[in-house]
């Protein structure tokens, strides 16, 4: 099957006061339609550098990225970013927040009464039918990141890319929209790359999660893949052997591996 993205021998880097600052080196990787990649690793090991790479916000010092067959030169609305700031207008409701993203993308195609269609059915699958007309400051913060969520997948892209979504949410809002996504996932059969730090996040919503060395110049250490069928119920996962080696294999190579060789 071809991949939906391939990440040829990419490098990063950045100048600096201190000179040549490299973030990422040598990455080669390759994202196929329906996954969901988990990018793991320690603070400063190039996670989101990544992932604004595959976004278009950034370009590579070297190499390069391709996304659905073409070369990755800025954003586009194939790629969604839903960062752990929700980045919702505060002046604008739940609903136009999510329409101004499903206008930007199928306005000059659609009618305005598909293009509310389409909003409202994104608003319902993240269960937020019943805030559609409140503001941001009036809901939550997970309800907030529901809506972010629901804006992105309005926008049918080829591939979702989230930047620590949850990471700002109390742990049992985090698992709630952890399921969310879960469900929304199964439904949708998205491709998703997610930045994260989260051990369970990773391995209970992964197809693979890719293990990040130490920065500088970091680079892909191992690849995990996590065979666990869909859909998934973190209860029933609890005592699962599958989902107890992956997150086995993940500690070891953060907290063994990676701190050994930082010592």
């Amino acid at each position: 099957m071809k991949p939906l993205v391939q990440i040829e021998q990419v490098s990063m880097s950045f100048a600096t006061k201190q000179g040549k600052f490299v973030a990422l080196r040598d990455i080669n990787l390759k994202i196929h339609e329906g996954e969901v990649v988990s990018l793991i690793g320690h603070s400063g090991c190039g996670k989101s550098t990544l992932l604004n790479l595959i976004a278009g916000l950034t370009l590579p010092t070297e190499g390069a990225l391709i996304c659905n067959g073409r070369e990755i030169a800025g954003p586009g609305p194939e790629r969604a970013v839903v960062f752990q700031n929700h980045s919702l207008l505060p002046w604008m409701s739940c609903f136009e927040n999510v329409y101004l993203g499903v206008e930007r993308v199928f306005g000059a195609k659609e009618n305005k009464a598909r293009l509310r269609e389409r909003t409202q059915t994104a608003i319902e699958m993240v269960h937020m039918g019943h805030a559609a007309s409140k503001y941001p400051n009036e809901i939550s913060g997970g309800m907030k990141q529901r809506i972010g969520i629901a804006r992105a997948f309005a926008m049918e892209p080829k591939i979702l890319l989230m930047d620590e979504p949850f990471g700002a949410l109390d742990a049992l809002t985090r698992a709630a929209l952890q399921d969310e996504l879960n469900g929304v996932i199964q439904k949708t059969g998205a491709t998703v790359v997610m930045v994260t730090h989260d051990i369970d996040e990773a391995a209970l919503l992964s197809n693979r999660v890719v293990m990040l060395t130490n920065g500088p110049a970091a680079t892909i250490g191992e690849i995990l893949s996590v065979n666990l069928a869909r859909p998934r119920n973190r209860l029933a996962l609890a005592n699962d052997a599958e989902y107890n080696r992956c997150r086995s294999a993940i500690l070891e190579f953060l907290y063994q591996k990676q701190i050994r060789k930082a010592a």
